[in-house]
């Protein structure tokens, strides 16, 4: 059993480190619902091996899976490990909703002397009853609490709704957010732009929160930051791109560029800011929504809707960079610009649209947690 704390991480000396730092492992949740996931959830219960299978390469993975889908998943992770360089991927029974565990997991902090605590968010399905994108959504607000009790992580219950995929910091003081988001009426209503700082303050142990105005264009989450913008390093931001002015992205883009310009980080350092093709815009086809079973629980999927495709969505290991690829001419592009600006990691590209149909990508459905020393 995890230690439920009545305090805050910032007033126990805990803050939340960089993504860059070493992790213990990373954790994700096995898909299966079929009223999001096409036929079956088989195409994306394979995507999900392939992403776990090439994290692997670089540090251990535990996969939360239901009782009805344990011996399955377990078999397919199992037959996936065919490199005998590769790190453990450990299958475990974890109820849920869905498969986020980027949004639904804990959100680990460190202290100085390296101690792991985990932050156990509010989680509504982003939004709840205004917007939300299933219901129920009680076995996901369990997930944090059940992870800090399988590591035996003491737990900070936060009386806040948040989403793991809603921030990103550098690990020295400066988150960067969306107002789409955070400033969503659907999250948290009753407390005002300042009053929400303070929260991540507290939970956090950030100085500095930079908004970004909006996210990804047609982002079912209310335009999460880790599908537009992301840290590298201290003082340098990755940031989602179009040149194409027909697009509604280069708006929301530009604005994010010209905002980001203009600001410096906690420690009063200017940004530095690369931008990040994204790929050409991809839509549902005809026979992927036919493919989904319909249900009054969970949103639909539409043919014609537009995906919120972007290579931002990656995951930093231990040594290694696990992005999407998407069949598209910028794939390329996007993975020499990354592996430049981060040579000391090797990039792995895995194949993203079947979790993209999903609503999400890699960073969705990982979460890391920091090596403990």
């Amino acid at each position: 059993m995890s230690k439920l704390l009545q305090s805050t991480p910032r007033a126990d000396g805990f803050h939340m480190p960089a993504e860059w730092l070493t992790h213990q492992q990373t954790w994700m949740v096995w898909p299966e619902r079929c009223d999001n996931w096409r036929l079956g959830a088989k195409p994306a219960q394979q995507a999900f091996v392939d992403v776990a299978r090439a994290i692997a390469r670089f540090e251990p993975v535990t996969v939360g899976v239901s009782a009805a889908q344990y011996e399955h998943a377990a078999t397919r992770l199992a037959q996936s490990r065919d490199d005998s360089k590769s790190h453990d991927i450990r299958v475990i029974e974890l109820s849920s909703n869905d498969a986020w565990m980027r949004d639904t997991g804990p959100t680990f902090v460190i202290n100085d002397l390296g101690e792991v605590r985990g932050i156990d968010w509010m989680f509504n399905a982003w939004g709840g009853l205004n917007g939300g994108l299933y219901f129920p959504w009680d076995q996901d607000d369990l997930v944090a609490r059940k992870v800090l009790q399988i590591e035996r992580k003491a737990r900070y219950r936060a009386d806040f709704i948040l989403e793991g995929g809603a921030i990103h910091v550098d690990g020295e003081g400066t988150l960067l957010t969306t107002e789409a988001c955070l400033l969503n009426p659907n999250r948290n209503p009753h407390l005002s732009r300042q009053e929400i700082e303070a929260h991540l303050s507290d939970y956090l142990g950030i100085d500095k929160v930079l908004w970004l105005p909006r996210g990804i264009h047609e982002d079912e989450t209310d335009e999460h930051i880790d599908n537009v913008a992301c840290f590298i390093r201290p003082g340098e931001v990755l940031l989602a791109w179009t040149d194409d002015r027909e697009d509604p992205q280069y708006g929301l883009s530009s604005a994010a560029f010209d905002y980001l310009s203009q600001q410096t980080d906690a420690r009063g350092r200017p940004l530095t800011i690369h931008k990040l093709p994204l790929p050409a815009p991809m839509y549902i086809t005809e026979e992927e929504a036919d493919a989904v079973d319909p249900s009054e629980g969970a949103q639909p999927r539409l043919a014609g809707q537009r995906m919120a495709a972007s290579y931002i969505n990656f995951l930093i290991c231990n040594g290694g960079i696990v992005m999407p690829a998407f069949d598209d001419p910028m794939d390329n592009v996007a993975a020499e610009m990354i592996a430049s600006l981060m040579p000391e990691r090797e990039v792995v590209q895995v194949p993203g649209r079947e979790i993209l149909l999903g609503g999400g990508n890699i960073h969705c459905i990982t979460q890391q947690q920091p090596l403990s020393r």
